[in-house]
């Protein structure tokens, strides 16, 4: 591979026996949902995309998982000998990331990165998705205080805009445009800044519960007014990634609620010790990596179920699961990547937050 092109590339490497979780590790660190896969030479094998680790971890649930078990045997390549107008095209239906260029011999000689073609902004999720979100924007948000005090958490800046409206806008993207607020704590002022919003390009209404219900309980004044599937998110949560892919798993699954996991891994400083019977020592596991997947507060659920929600009652999400699960009903975990996941519900998260969108930290 020439040093010119090992410069322009060598960010989206891979190993083909790293962990799928190095993989993931790797796209959030560079902002990629696809990478190039090569084996210990350097040498191009394959592409690895955020959802060949979705539909792999989807069907086995195995975080420790070489990437060389993932990879697809049909992957989208195009040849030296092609048009570059046909490259683009091709991109643009797929909204690929960037396309590898192969020779005769299958050697990679070059990569058309999206930027390269096309003047807007790489966008993986631009879809048409028409189904209604809810975001439960009722809470007091004591962590975020003292602004909250003056402000609710939902009128929060995200640099140039709130964080209601920056929820709003991931939606917008995949297509959405039906949008229901469950307020109560300042409620009249979260109304009266979205009714001086001009050219709005969705549609809001409001539903308020006269005391706080709850992650869930707020949703029963929604029974019977909502008949299909919907979305169902907190209203501190940014969510990267595609809603249409989260969607079609929720129905190809037959899911009655599915909710978004995101992957974290945690890095122990210490060396573990295994104990055995007297208590010696079995071994010790230096500082090891622990992976696993923690519930990021957006959820798919189908209508029916909202007739499972007690009114007038404080009722959490989890309390909902609990009742699904014990009548034998489906409850799905989508897996999405640790980064892909923003919880800008405490001062930590929301600096850090700020950071990841280029904005300078508020405290």
């Amino acid at each position: 591979m020439k040093e010119e092109l090992y410069q322009k590339i060598s960010h989206l490497f891979i190993s083909d026996v790293e962990p799928i979780s190095e993989a993931l590790r790797v796209m959030d660190k560079i902002d990629k949902k696809l990478l190039l896969v090569v084996d210990q030479n350097k040498a191009y094998k394959s592409v690895i995309s955020v959802g060949d680790i979705q539909r792999y971890l989807i069907k086995t649930q195995n975080l420790n998982a070489s990437i060389k078990d993932v990879l697809r045997v049909k992957i989208r390549v195009a040849q030296s000998s092609r048009e570059i107008k046909e490259i683009k095209a091709e991109m643009l239906k797929f909204r690929m990331e960037f396309m590898p260029i192969l020779d005769e011999d299958n050697v990679l000689v070059d990569v058309v990165f999206w930027e390269d073609l096309f003047e807007e902004k790489y966008i993986a999720n631009e879809g048409n998705l028409e189904i209604p979100v809810i975001i439960m924007a009722g809470g007091k948000g004591t962590r975020l205080k003292p602004i909250t005090n003056v402000i609710p958490k939902p009128l929060i800046p995200l640099g140039d805009k709130t964080i209601l409206e920056r929820i709003i806008d991931r939606f917008l993207v995949s297509g959405a445009k039906h949008f229901y607020l469950s307020v109560n704590y300042k409620s009249e002022m979260i109304q009266n800044y979205f009714s001086e919003l001009k050219e709005k390009k969705y549609q809001i209404n409001f539903f308020e519960e006269n005391k706080p219900l709850g992650t869930a309980g707020s949703l029963s004044l929604l029974t019977n007014k909502i008949n299909s599937t919907l979305f169902v998110s907190n209203c501190d949560i940014l969510i990267d990634q595609d809603f249409e892919k989260m969607y079609q798993y929720h129905l190809e699954n037959k899911n009655e609620l599915t909710l978004i996991g995101a992957l974290k891994t945690s890095h122990i400083p210490y060396g573990i010790l295994e104990v055995g019977k007297d208590n010696l020592l079995k071994e010790i596991k230096e500082k090891p990596e622990l992976n696993f997947m923690v519930n990021t507060g957006v959820y798919i659920i189908e209508p029916h179920v909202l007739n499972e929600i007690p009114k007038d009652t404080f009722f959490h999400i989890t309390h909902l699961m609990e009742k699904i699960i014990k009548r034998n009903g489906r409850v799905g975990v989508f897996p999405i990547g640790e980064n892909s996941w923003m919880d800008v519900g405490n001062w930590s998260e929301y600096n850090e937050t700020l950071k990841k969108l280029g904005e300078t930290p508020f405290v």
